[in-house]
């Protein structure tokens, strides 16, 4: 195997630590936008140790949704500049620094995560770097899944949805089946389409993970819950429809950019997961 730059090395070295705490053998994140394109590893709820992968700027948040719950703060408004992408090659150079340097110390990795500052998706070379990360795994990390943390607001996009059929874990996000909670929970831009969004993501013909954040509380003088029984009805119809392969059932567990929302206690979360269960889908819970 060849031998990593040493000088790169250190300079990562030096990132990994910035702006977070050692906590045993994993990096603890507080609620903060990350600095860097790669960050980790943390383990997570839901993906066990996960190397997490940046696409987006380093100070904003770019995204297609503006969620209310967040971690990562508002959306910034204004166009998406170019300059404010990291390159293809640098996130490549970049990941397989780390994944070279986790080999090397005998590290354990169950997850190479496309998350960050907002929507990875909307990277102009997204597709371009996947096909690296690919690549960049069967040869440094044959053991480790990729996964895709998307809101499948770019799914009309042939290279996108192209890209999203080769990672292992596709986990697209559906908080609701209804439109109205969905513009006030996610806030998404003014053309979007919750039915379009659906009838996408059915392309995929359930070779993708369906994750559900439920919460409630109130937003601009509007009662937002997600676990009614309307909703969970009209939610439940959607997810018998697209059949993914599992379902990702969880609730806030950082601060939030907005006040006045509430987790879901864990027994609610575990009635709904038992509801996707009746349909004969596979439900991961995370209280």
């Amino acid at each position: 195997m060849r031998k990593p730059d040493t000088e790169l090395l250190a300079a990562n070295a030096i990132l990994y630590v910035k702006k977070s705490y050692v906590r045993s053998n994993f990096i603890a994140m507080p609620t903060f936008l990350f600095e860097h394109i790669i960050f980790g590893p943390v383990k997570s709820r839901r993906l066990g140790v996960s190397l997490g992968i940046n696409l987006l700027p380093s100070d904003k948040k770019w995204c297609s949704f503006n969620c209310i719950y967040c971690e990562c703060g508002w959306t910034s408004g204004g166009a998406y500049l170019p300059e404010g992408f990291p390159a293809r090659e640098l996130v490549r150079k970049e990941l397989e620094i780390r994944l070279m340097l986790m080999k090397q110390n005998e590290e354990r990795l169950d997850t190479i995560t496309f998350a960050g500052n907002g929507e990875p998706t909307i990277h102009p070379s997204f597709g371009e770097i996947i096909s690296d990360t690919v690549a960049l795994r069967d040869r440094l990390a044959p053991g480790a899944d990729i996964a895709v943390l998307s809101n499948g607001t770019m799914l009309d996009d042939p290279s996108v949805f192209r890209a999203l059929e080769k990672v292992d874990l596709n986990i697209l996000k559906i908080d609701s089946a209804n439109p109205e909670t969905v513009r006030v929970l996610n806030q998404p831009h003014e053309d979007f389409s919750l039915e379009r969004m659906i009838g996408n993501i059915s392309r995929f013909k359930g070779r993708f993970v369906l994750q559900t954040l439920f919460v409630s509380g109130t937003f601009k003088g509007n009662n937002i819950d997600n676990t009614t029984t309307e909703e969970l009805g009209a939610w439940l119809q959607v997810v018998e429809r697209l059949k993914p392969q599992m379902v990702m059932v969880y609730t806030i567990a950082r601060d939030t950019p907005s006040t006045g929302l509430q987790k879901i206690p864990a027994e609610r979360l575990r009635h709904i997961a038992r509801k996707v269960r009746k349909l004969g889908i596979p439900v991961q819970v995370s209280a």
